[in-house]
Order: structure tokens, then sequence, then C-alpha cells
């Protein structure tokens, strides 16, 4: 009987320790290659999305100059009369979330028109991205680690992100 129970115990197959230290191993691996992928992701994400609100906002800031052929008056409280889904905030440093707006007059030596509308969202991610709109140049974008870096149009002016 003692040898049954020792032929048994032989015959029993599984995984031995180095077998599931390899897989541990293996899964380490695979884990340390995809990580920064999805981090990188969920970045990307976030600045979209501010710059899908940015569009947005622009969007209704042309149906405003469309109305009067003018940016003159546009102001935060008339794009959430034309846009409700977006937090605007007047120009200044917006916090996540938020589209702040301006209109810049002729004042602005960086400007051609008397007036154009100017824009700045924050990402999650902490990227600030602008939108400008000049009736003589038409629209620029432009990004930056921090507010200053975007809040006039002469630093809003790539023609893309």
């Amino acid at each position: 009987m003692l040898q049954r129970l020792w032929e048994r115990r032989r015959d029993d197959e599984g995984f031995t320790l180095i077998e599931l230290m390899v897989v541990v191993l293996i899964i380490g691996i695979l884990i340390a290659i995809a990580l920064p992928t999805f981090l990188g992701a969920r970045q990307r994400a976030q600045d979209r999305g501010a710059q899908s609100d940015l569009r947005n906002a622009m969007a209704a800031a042309k149906t405003y100059f469309t109305d009067g052929d003018t940016y003159n008056g546009f102001s935060d409280t008339e794009g959430e009369t034309i846009e409700p889904s977006l937090n605007w905030v007047p120009l200044a440093d917006p916090a996540v979330g938020e589209v702040a707006v301006g209109v810049v007059d002729g004042s602005d030596t960086n400007t051609t028109a008397d007036d154009s509308v100017l824009m700045v969202a924050e990402s999650a991610s902490g990227t600030f991205f602008c939108i400008a709109d000049d009736p003589l140049v038409g629209t620029t974008y432009g990004s930056g680690s921090s507010y200053g870096a975007v809040d006039s149009l002469g630093e809003c002016n790539d023609p893309s992100w």
C-alpha cells in the first residue's frame, strides 16, 4: 500500500517553481513594455479633449462672427449662450475643463485685424492649448506648458496643434 501511494505521488504532474517564475517574469516584461504606452495614451486623450473643447468654442465664436461680421462684443457670456455645454470664463488662466475667451482689438500689435478672438484651455495633463481667429489671417493654433506661453495672438500662431 505504501508503494502505491509513493507511485501515485510520483505521477502527480504540475508546474515547478521555476516554470511559475518564468511566467511571472514574462508577464512583468510585458507590463514594463505596455504600461508607458497606456500612460501616453491617457495624456494624449486628455490633450485631445481640451483641443475638442476649443474647436467647439471656436465654432460658437464663428457663429457669433457670422451674425455680426465682427468678434467685438463676443465674450464668455455670449459663448455660453451659443454653446452652453462648455465651461466659459473670461480670458485669464483657465482651470482644467474651462475655456477662456477674449476678443483682441487693434491695440494688440500681434494682430492684423481690428478684432480677433483668442481662446485658451488647459488639459488634464497640464498642457495649455490656444486657438485664435483673425478675419484676415484665419484660424491659428498653439500649445505650451503654461498660460503665459499661449495668452496672445503672437504666441498662438501655428497652422495646427
